[in-house]
């Protein structure tokens, strides 16, 4: 088993990294809550949110860090 070096990532990535993760999973599951609840419309708006996060963070991460 070895061992991963991560001194080499900056606080400002690992901030990022950890907002929109919190974000984009926490609007994935109120888009399987409210799914569950009959409520579609909504559901389906979070789940368009999360998809929105998601390349938001991917185009945030090309453009700052790569």
């Amino acid at each position: 088993m070895t061992a991963v070096d991560v001194s080499n990532v900056s606080a400002g990535l690992f901030v990022l990294g950890a907002v929109f993760i919190l974000l984009i999973f926490s609007l994935l599951s109120l888009g399987v809550l409210r799914m569950f609840q009959q409520r579609f419309r909504q559901g389906w708006f979070y789940f368009a949110g999360g998809v929105i996060s998601a390349i938001v963070f991917y185009i945030l991460l090309d453009l700052w860090y790569i």
